[in-house]
């Protein structure tokens, strides 16, 4: 017998594991995405990418609901989620969005692998 879309037994229903699916998928599609329009390498785990496109969308969709009252945009998600990845190469692993420094591997973030010292 079934409580509130509930099995007996289940912590979760369908729908709410369908939900997380779905948000889980939709910030991986949307980090990748950012990911690939900025130029250069971007090693970076794959829970960062979904971070960063859950992030982007909500930020995106915040911008979006503040400056012109509409929040459903695929633009502004996306716009959102660069902006992160931006943010990301510039402060968290010190290097240029453009030019030549865009282009050379990073030597600090998340999912780097680390060298041991010599």
């Amino acid at each position: 017998m079934k409580d509130n879309g509930r099995l007996p037994g289940a912590r979760v229903s369908a729908l709410e594991l369908a939900f997380l699916i779905g948000l889980l998928l939709a910030g991986f599609v949307i980090g990748g995405l950012a990911r690939f329009a900025v130029p250069g390498p971007d090693p970076m785990p794959i829970w960062l990418t979904i971070a960063i496109g859950i992030l982007g969308s909500v930020l995106g969709g915040l911008v979006g609901q503040i400056f012109l009252g509409d929040t459903g945009s695929f633009l502004f998600a996306f716009l959102g989620a660069v902006a992160l990845v931006i943010g990301y190469r510039r402060f968290v692993q010190g290097r240029g969005i453009t030019g030549p420094e865009a282009q050379l591997r990073p030597s600090r973030g998340f999912g780097l692998r680390r060298r041991p010292p010599l």
